[in-house]
């Protein structure tokens, strides 16, 4: 493996080996603290971040590696109208491995035709969020015990949401999954996703706009944000940005040991009345993600 763009080029057992790293780093800080020393990151990040980035910063600086980049594509050549090409030739004389946010689909699959180090997609537009995805499959592991025999709400933003098209397909490759896709109609999951890897794969799904109706069936609730950033219509945004709000009232129907998640950031779509119940895993999501990172910088750039 050269390069991470899409979850679908990890195997079961890739994406097996990457979380039991990362729960071992969690047990083992000490011992890979030096794994990556004399190694350095860039991260390309031309669209705005906070999580991901920091999450892949952090992830290099515990490894003892060193880290550069830019955190907008305003601080970049590109505003001067250098391509990505161009700028992927030029960084990858400085780093051993870049990660790249993009806002246009297919951007860093652009990149790993001109890379001479490993690329990872940490994002790009509507299409591939993979590391998000890793993150998602560590966290069900570890809150769950298992990638298996699970009912998985997906709520909000099912159309957009790179993170929503990323776990669907991961998930699809385990046995015994169900999903339950809650969205308002105009943010339904798009086609494809139903035809060629929920069908094709025979997984159950159900699609509704009632969140009420089904949480009590749920293993894992994956709550989303209506993303203002993928609207052309404004108007559009302000109608559906509050269509669906988790809080305590609504999680009096739902099972002891649901797992609530959520990539973050949050705006309004769970209220902070559910921080502190024992199923809110979303904090702890964005923590295991660090660790993920850490194992998959580690695989890509050969470190035992």
């Amino acid at each position: 493996m050269k390069h991470l763009i899409d979850i679908k080029e990890l195997s079961v057992e890739e994406i097996d080996e990457l979380i039991c790293t990362a729960e071992d780093i969690m047990k083992n800080k000490e011992k890979y603290s030096k794994k990556c020393e004399g190694k350095k990151l860039a991260t390309l990040f031309y669209e705005p971040s906070t999580r991901t980035r920091l999450s892949f910063e952090a992830a290099m600086m515990e490894l003892g590696g060193n880290v550069l980049g830019f955190s907008e594509a305003s601080s970049s050549s590109v505003s001067k109208g250098e391509t990505v090409a161009d700028t992927i030739r030029v960084v990858g004389g400085y780093a051993d491995i870049i990660a790249m946010r993009h806002p246009k689909e297919g951007a860093p699959l652009v990149a790993t035709m001109h890379a001479e180090v490993p690329i990872i997609n940490a994002g790009d537009g509507g299409h591939n969020h993979p590391t998000q995805t890793l993150t998602d499959l560590c966290t069900i592991q570890i809150e769950k015990h298992r990638l298996s025999n699970l009912t998985i709400g997906i709520c909000g933003d099912l159309k957009f949401g790179r993170t929503v098209h990323s776990l669907i397909t991961a998930m699809s490759r385990y046995k015994g999954i169900k999903f339950i896709l809650i969205s308002p109609e105009e943010l339904a999951i798009p086609d494809y996703i139903k035809t060629d890897i929920l069908e094709k794969n025979n997984i159950e799904y159900i699609e509704t706009n009632d969140i009420e109706e089904y949480i009590g069936d749920l293993d894992i609730l994956y709550m989303t944000r209506v993303q203002k950033e993928r609207f052309f219509n404004e108007e559009d945004y302000i109608r559906l940005k509050d269509y669906y709000i988790l809080n305590k009232e609504k999680l009096e129907k739902a099972k002891e040991d649901l797992c609530i998640m959520h990539p973050l950031p949050r705006v309004n779509e769970i209220s902070t009345d559910v921080d502190e119940d024992k199923r809110a895993c979303y904090f702890k999501q964005a923590k295991y993600g660090k660790y993920i990172r850490m194992a998959l910088i580690m695989k890509l750039l050969e470190v035992k």
